[in-house]
């Protein structure tokens, strides 16, 4: 998300107090949950906001990036909706800074956030002291799935470490399979590299490179060795991975054409919606090791200021109901993330989510998403550096060089 101007800010500001014609409890959401997996799951959140005596008015626009638009612009024309989603992370933060986003405090103390809120999530929701955002699910980026078919194919088992990964995208390879789908579009390559930096870097580097933004961690031979291991896998995709989205590519491993993917866990909502099965069509581990560390990132509502009575009951009501046990559970199941509450009943998950709510339970894992160390356009300038290396022949210490400059001289 691009720095406001002095126009916008202004236009948004005044747009903040025209919305006045809403219905008691009647919510718009803008969101872009639109692949089959996650329409199913929005669609959990919709029926428990109408049961609860609401009328969920649902506004869904493909793409991050076309919809938070959408969202600005819709509060800048003083007709906002109700609420909005964003991901977990700082990319709302100049909306908080301009006073556009009402605070939370008083749903936040009735559903005790205080007390569960994992601290990651607490951190970038709460803001001076108040929570500006409704979180709605965990998920990670760093995730490694894997169509079991495939692997059987190659005579190769889940790997344990990060050398038998390498040997099963040889052997896979070999057996004349796509050895590794990877999405052609920048945030999935970006994605895609900070779960090697996690894993195969280690979470000291990867905190020293994106909380720290150290130049020395940067410029440093293990760094060097991590930029090499991202690009390594490079030889294991296939000719169709340019500009190919997530879910096509996350198609690969659903009907068993790809062997790997490191990809978020709403990827799991694709396999779900094509009736696989966790553990017998598809696995998926996060890292090696059972201390492998959890990178934590999500999505949230973030609800416009209005003055206007009805808007504000109907939003108060959206944030009690999508963060209640039972529609967490709902939702996050057919989503394929995990509850943001520890507190839910977990024995209807399936294995993956089990994994993931197992890793939270543990603070000494959890490890925040990259979006919510650094600014979006700090963030943005990653990206372009990491899709400029995936892409062309840059040599790993030109990289290292791009990334001094994108994260440290911003």
């Amino acid at each position: 998300m691009n720095t406001f101007s002095k126009p916008l800010l202004t236009a948004l500001l005044v747009g903040v107090g025209l919305c006045s014609d809403a219905f008691a409890q009647k919510a718009e959401v803008i969101h872009w949950w639109t692949s089959g997996g996650e329409s199913a799951a929005i669609k959990q959140f919709a029926d428990a906001y109408n049961k609860a005596g609401g009328q969920w008015v649902d506004n869904a626009i493909a793409g991050g990036d076309n919809a938070r638009a959408a969202a600005l612009n819709r509060i800048a024309g003083g007709n906002p909706p109700t609420a909005a989603q964003f991901n977990t992370s700082k990319q709302y933060h100049e909306l908080i800074e301009a006073g556009l986003l009402s605070d939370l405090d008083n749903v936040a103390a009735k559903g005790n956030w205080d007390q569960w809120m994992p601290t990651p999530i607490k951190n970038v929701i709460k803001v001076k002291g108040r929570y500006y955002a409704v979180p709605v699910n965990i998920h990670s980026f760093a995730w490694f799935w894997y169509s079991k078919a495939v692997l059987n194919k190659a005579g190769v088992a889940e790997p344990k470490t990060e050398a038998e990964f390498w040997t099963a995208l040889d052997k896979i390879k070999a057996s004349g399979q796509v050895a590794f789908a990877q999405s052609g579009t920048m945030g999935y390559e970006r994605g895609t590299f900070s779960a090697v930096l996690l894993h195969m870097g280690g979470r000291d580097l990867y905190n020293s490179i994106y909380e720290k933004r150290d130049v020395n961690a940067i410029k440093s031979p293990a760094f060097k060795t991590v930029l090499e291991k991202f690009k390594k896998l490079h030889a294991y995709t296939d000719a169709g991975m340019p500009t190919r989205t997530w879910n096509d590519t996350t198609a690969l491993l659903v009907t068993d054409r790809a062997g790997f993917q490191i990809v978020g866990d709403w990827a799991k909502g694709e396999f779900i919606n094509a009736n696989k099965v966790a553990g017998k069509d598809f696995g998926c581990f996060q890292g090696w090791g059972p201390k492998a560390p959890y990178m934590v990132s999500g999505d949230v509502f973030v609800l416009p200021k209005s003055s206007n009575k009805d808007v504000i009951k109907a939003q108060e009501l959206l944030a009690s109901v999508v963060t209640s046990p039972a529609a967490q559970v709902a939702f996050n199941n057919k989503k394929g993330a995990i509850p943001i509450r520890p507190d839910v009943e977990a024995s209807s998950m399936d294995i993956c989510a089990q994994a993931g709510v197992a890793a939270l339970k543990d603070p000494a894992r959890q490890t925040p998403d990259p979006s919510m160390l650094v600014p979006p356009d700090v963030f943005g300038a990653v990206g372009d550096v990491i899709t400029k290396f995936w892409n062309t022949d840059m040599k790993p210490e030109d990289a290292q060089n791009r990334l001094v400059a994108a994260l440290v001289s911003k």
